[in-house]
C-alpha cells in the first residue's frame, strides 16, 4: 500500500491540569498536536502507512517531537530541519457551561518561516498515493501558505487523491492576506474537502439556512446545499464532507457527519457525547477516519460512519491524537456505545 502525506505544523500542547483555569495553574500537562500531525496518528493507529512533513528546529523540543511521532508509527522520513523554535499553544480545557480557550505562541516557528524550494515534493510524493493539509498551514504565514500549494501543484501533477480540511482560525490569518484570498486557488487543486459546521461560511461565504451552532441547530439537512455550493464553485471536488457538532455545553455535544459524493448524499448517525474528555482533533480524527474508510471499503456510508464513530471516541481521550484502533471504531459502528470493561 503507498503512503499517505499530511503537511502542516506540529505544536508544542501546554495545558493546565485538572480542568483548572490559566490564571490558577502553577503547572502544564505537555503534549504534541497540530491539524496534519493529528490525522496521520489516525492514519498511523489504523495501520496505514503515513508520512508526515513539517520542519523542525535543531534542538531539544524538535528532538522530542521526533520521537513522539516515531513512538506513533508516524513516519518522519520527509521533516526537515531548521529554524528558531517549534510552536507553541496553551489550550484550557472547558467544563459543562465554560468554553475551552486557546492562546497561540507560535510566531517566527521553524514551519512558519519555511519557504518553497526547500522541500523536494517529487521525492516526498514518490512512494505516496494520497495528499492532505488543512487551512492552518496557509494561515501560519505567506512562506507556508506558498509552500502548501507548492506541494499541492505537485501533488496532483503526480496524480495523487489531494484532500483539505477547511480548518478555518480567526487568529492565525494575520500575515498581510484572508483566507478567502488564500484557500480558492488551494481548495481548487482538491478531490475531496472537509469542514466542520462553520468553515464554508468563514472561508467562502457558504452558510448553511436553518442552522444555529450556538443553539445546537446542526442538522445534515441544512448542509447538503452547502456541499452542492462547493462542488459547483471547486469542479474538481469530488466529494465533500461537513462534521456536524452541537454545542449542548463544553462537556456535552452531539456529533454526526454528512458526506457528498458525486450527487449523492450519505449521513452517519448522531452520537450523544457525555462527558467529553477532550475535544481537540475531533475533526482531525474524523478526517483521518474517512481516509482510511475511503481507501478501505468500497461503500460510502460505511466509510461515513467509519469516520463519524472514530471521531467520537476521540473526545474520551486526552491530548490531540486519536488512539484508537480499527476495531474499537467497528465496534462502535456495529452499535455497541456501552463502555463496557472488555476483560
Amino acid at each position: 500500500m503507498k503512503s499517505v502525506v499530511t503537511f502542516g505544523e506540529i505544536m508544542l500542547r501546554l495545558s493546565p491540569p485538572s480542568f483548572q483555569r490559566f490564571s490558577q495553574t502553577r503547572n502544564f500537562e505537555v503534549t504534541y498536536g497540530g491539524g496534519e500531525a493529528n490525522v496521520a496518528a489516525s492514519l498511523a493507529g489504523f495501520g496505514m502507512p503515513v508520512q508526515f512533513v513539517t520542519r523542525l528546529p535543531h534542538n531539544d523540543l524538535g528532538e522530542g517531537c521526533l520521537s513522539f511521532l516515531r513512538q506513533h508509527g508516524i513516519g518522519t522520513d520527509h521533516i526537515i530541519r531548521g529554524g528558531d523554535r517549534i510552536g507553541i499553544y496553551f489550550y484550557e480545557l472547558g467544563s459543562a457551561q465554560r468554553g475551552s480557550k486557546v492562546i497561540y505562541d507560535r510566531a517566527g516557528s521553524a514551519l512558519a518561516a519555511i519557504q518553497p524550494g526547500m522541500i523536494d515534493w517529487q521525492r516526498v510524493f514518490s512512494h505516496a498515493d494520497w495528499f492532505h493539509w488543512t487551512g492552518i498551514t496557509p494561515a501560519i504565514s505567506k512562506g507556508a501558505a506558498e509552500t502548501c500549494l507548492e506541494a499541492a501543484q505537485v501533488a496532483r501533477e503526480m496524480g495523487l487523491t489531494v484532500s483539505c480540511d477547511l480548518n478555518y482560525r480567526a487568529k492565525l490569518w494575520k500575515w498581510g492576506k484572508t483566507a478567502s484570498e488564500v484557500m480558492p486557488d488551494l481548495v481548487s487543486l482538491c478531490d475531496i474537502a472537509i469542514g466542520n459546521e462553520e468553515d464554508a461560511e468563514k472561508v467562502f461565504g457558504i452558510k448553511a439556512q436553518k442552522a444555529d451552532v450556538t443553539a445546537g441547530k446542526v442538522e445534515a439537512g441544512s448542509y447538503s446545499e452547502v456541499c452542492e455550493k462547493l462542488v459547483k464553485r471547486f469542479p474538481n471536488l469530488k466529494t465533500v464532507a461537513i462534521t456536524l457538532r452541537g454545542s449542548v455545553s463544553a462537556s456535552h455535544n452531539t456529533w454526526s457527519g454528512l458526506l457528498y459524493d458525486q450527487g449523492k448524499f450519505f449521513t452517519a448517525p448522531m452520537y450523544d457525547i457525555q462527558p467529553i474528555v477532550d475535544r481537540v482533533g475531533g475533526g482531525d480524527s474524523f478526517m483521518g477516519g474517512l481516509i482510511y474508510g475511503l481507501r478501505t471499503y468500497e461503500n460510502k456510508q460505511q466509510a461515513l460512519e467509519f469516520a463519524a464513530a472514530a471521531s467520537c471516541l476521540k473526545h474520551s481521550i486526552w491530548g490531540d491524537f486519536n488512539l484508537v484502533s480499527v476495531a474499537e471504531v467497528e465496534k462502535l459502528m456495529k452499535g455497541d456505545a456501552s463502555g463496557r470493561v472488555s476483560r
